[in-house]
């Protein structure tokens, strides 16, 4: 029987790793994981997590990248399906905020990686969702939908208080009343983005 090629069983052993450490993190927490327990949980061992990862917290920010991309992934279908790039961009924007009622969401991305990682606005993917963002502004603005307004700057300060609603919601007692709180104020905000025609009843 033919070996697989090292690329191969490195790119399936990194795959088992994270799976593994996800499904422990989301269930009992980032603090109560036991590194032995979910790499046994792999079929691997403790020294192929070292290797890969460095150590539980590389492995944590992994899986909070797989996360991420997930998350984005159901955000530009949002978007994609909505019936002008206006409506998608409010819909992009108030799916990721809901997203924050997820317990899986809550616990690994909202408490335990802040808690491990540090603040969440120096993450990596933070600046590709600058960027992102900053290009449906300047898409919005190009065709008179909000008002002449520097996109990146926009951009940055819609980003923040996304990050800091989905904090919010996913640390408050009540996360589902505070996730309807989050999302009326979200949606006055963008409103007020809008050109005076645009803001008239069709």
């Amino acid at each position: 029987m033919a070996h697989k090629p090292r690329k191969e069983m490195i790119a399936e052993t990194r795959v088992k790793l994270v799976g593994a450490a996800r499904q422990a993190f989301g269930s009992m927490g980032y603090a109560e994981a036991s590194m032995d327990d979910f790499t046994a949980a792999a079929g691997l061992t403790r020294g192929a997590l070292y290797h890969h990862f460095g150590d539980k917290k590389g492995l944590l920010q992994a899986v909070i990248a797989e996360i991420d991309a997930e998350m984005g992934g159901r955000m530009r279908e949002v978007s994609q399906n909505a019936k002008n790039a206006w409506r998608g961009f409010v819909d992009e924007n108030i799916a990721y905020i809901e997203m924050a009622l997820e317990p899986e969401i809550q616990r690994i991305v909202l408490r335990d990686g802040p808690a491990v990682l540090g603040d969440p606005s120096t993450w990596p993917n933070q600046g590709e969702c600058v960027r992102a963002m900053t290009t449906s502004l300047e898409r919005l603005r190009e065709e008179g939908t909000i008002i002449d307004i520097d996109p990146e700057a926009v951009a940055r300060l819609l980003n923040g208080a996304m990050l800091q609603a989905s904090l919010w919601i996913a640390n408050a007692q009540d996360p589902a009343a505070t996730s309807k709180k989050a999302v009326g104020a979200v949606k006055a905000l963008l409103d007020g983005l809008l050109t005076e025609v645009r803001k008239q009843p069709a």
